[in-house]
């Protein structure tokens, strides 16, 4: 093997990282689940699916459905319209020792009593004591729709109810502005060991007196169906369903007990709805995320709620929120924008109606139910595999395994560049595409080559004399290489100074280089594709 003083290169990370959009994909999990409207976790690798007619079911992390409910309270529950019924679940805190579990649901007849009961796990832990129900907070409703129905802790230990405006249309009754009443908020009590619960002395109004309502923590709901807290940062999350034009989504900071209060029926989305009697805008929180309605000339009807994924399986999903929409059948992403605002990104069209949330599992994975088909899919990155990682000698690009490849050179495919290794022609910013399994395309990170000065490398294919040249440089190859192609000679920083073309079963080519200035410059060899064959150093000297 023969040896050569080379133009040395270097790649340095110009901190221009891969932009791979994310893509998400729904993964079965359990079916037969009719009405399936959400899914709890008690702390365990349990799921327990609320069915919507009174019905919760066990799914175990075999994705096997036990066959005995783990509580069944149709005879209690009032399901006759489509937004009542079995809506919500929570688990204790302390369930592991206490065994107790609350449920939210539409109790009574005619427009249904809004009812929040809490029960206790039987002695196998599968089944509940369906004796065991005892009634926390009960409101009637004015009418059949909009009955919210979420239910959950906060990373505070109280317990979160969301109820809707009481329904109709447009919020008749004014009652999500009213502070004497709670339909069209969300709120916040603390369940004590008995049949009571107390106020948090640090709700908005916990000594406000007269008609306001102390349970109250925000305002201005329309129908907050689903919501749900960032396990890590205790951030609020809230899907609230719109009337004709906007569905939004809300977003609330961990810490703040300052009342939010997020405009409706002022405000559907960021548009104003019915502002008599209202404040200025100031006074309102306005959603992070909007979507045009059916009735608006879009494809949204009820914006479903979500979660930031903080589960360790899929990093590049880590710190967004997911949501959906129930008509749509899109499921959408939010990440900050590190400017004080958010990305908002469609991840998944599924082509699909009926999704009806989604929810986590104890291990921070994202779940969905859907209402139509009676499903629990897991959310999942479609392709997790990592990205390319580029990686260079001074000389050669090598990427890691990947199916397929195609090299990139400051933004345009290189002809014929389609190998896992790829020796830069010119400077300039480099990276490569590959192809995996599931039809995934994901790039790598972007590193710029710079030529920097002299090296050694080995040179079993290609030979350069004299070194230093004067005014006549020639070429060696060997007889295997003997294709047409051409040869360009580039200076340090990948400028062309000349370019000749190599017939075809010719050994050897001269450069004349008597108008090359001193220096030292690299010689390509390239096949008819564009793709460089060969590198060489060449010193001209004069």
């Amino acid at each position: 093997m023969k040896r050569s003083l080379i133009v040395a290169a270097f790649l340095s990370v110009m901190g221009l990282q891969a932009q791979n959009p994310l893509q998400l994909k729904l993964n079965n999990w359990a079916t037969g689940l009719a009405d399936a409207v959400g899914v709890a976790h008690c702390g365990d690798s349990r799921l327990f699916v609320v069915q919507q007619a009174g019905i919760i079911r066990v799914v175990t992390d075999s994705m096997t459905v036990l066959p005995t409910p783990f509580l069944n309270i149709t005879s209690t529950v009032y399901d006759v319209g489509n937004e009542q019924g079995l809506l919500g679940l929570a688990f204790d805190p302390d369930h592991a020792n206490n065994g107790f579990f609350y449920v939210h649901y539409t109790g009574g007849t005619g427009n249904g009593i809004s009812t929040i009961a809490r029960y206790t796990v039987s002695a196998d832990s599968n089944v509940a004591d369906v004796g065991s129900a005892v009634i926390l907070y009960t409101w009637p409703q004015p009418f059949p729709n909009h009955n919210g129905g979420d239910i959950h802790f906060g990373p505070d230990g109280h317990l979160y109810i969301a109820l809707g405006d009481g329904g109709s249309a447009g919020d008749p009754q004014g009652n999500a502005q009213d502070p004497t009443d709670p339909l069209g908020n969300l709120l916040r009590i603390h369940p004590e060991a008995d049949s009571t619960y107390s106020i948090p002395a640090d709700n908005p109004w916990a000594n406000a007196g007269g008609d306001t309502l102390p349970e109250i923590w925000a305002s201005g709901l329309r129908n907050p169906f689903r919501f749900g807290f960032d396990q890590l940062t205790g951030d609020l999350w809230i899907g609230d369903v719109g009337q004709n034009d906007w569905e939004e989504v809300d977003y609330w900071p961990a810490g703040s007990t300052n009342m939010p209060n997020f405009g409706w029926r002022c405000y559907e989305g960021n548009a104003t709805f019915n502002t008599s009697g209202c404040q200025g805008a100031a006074n309102y929180v306005f959603p992070v995320a909007v979507h045009s309605n059916v009735a608006n000339g879009g494809t949204w009807c009820s914006s479903i709620g979500g979660r930031v994924y903080r589960g360790t399986e899929y990093p590049r999903m880590y710190g967004r929120y997911f949501y959906t929409d129930y008509c749509a059948g899109h499921f959408w992403s939010l990440r900050p924008n590190g400017l004080g605002g958010w990305i908002d990104e469609d991840v998944l069209n599924t082509g699909t109606a009926g999704f009806s949330s989604v929810t986590e599992g104890y291990d921070g994975s994202l779940y969905t139910t859907n209402v139509s088909f009676g499903t629990v899919q897991k959310i999942v990155d479609k392709c997790p595999m990592p990205a390319p990682s580029v990686t260079s000698d001074g000389f050669e690009l090598s990427s890691t395994t990947a199916n397929s490849y195609q090299w990139y050179w400051n933004g345009a495919a290189v002809p014929g560049a389609t190998g896992q290794t790829y020796v830069p022609a010119n400077a300039g910013d480099y990276y490569v595409v590959g192809q995996f399994t599931g039809g995934c395309s994901l790039i790598s990170d972007t590193l710029t080559f710079i030529a920097t000065g002299l090296g050694e490398q080995a040179a079993e294919h290609l030979q350069v004399f004299p070194q230093p040249a004067k005014d006549q440089v020639v070429l060696q190859r060997s007889t295997e290489d003997q294709v047409a192609g051409m040869v360009r000679m580039v200076d340090e920083v990948g400028r062309e100074v000349l370019n000749t073309r190599w017939s075809a079963g010719a050994t050897q080519l001269a450069l004349n280089v008597e108008r090359v200035p001193n220096g030292t410059y690299v010689v390509l060899v390239e096949n008819s594709a564009g793709m460089v064959l060969h590198r060489a150093p060449v010193m001209v000297m004069h």
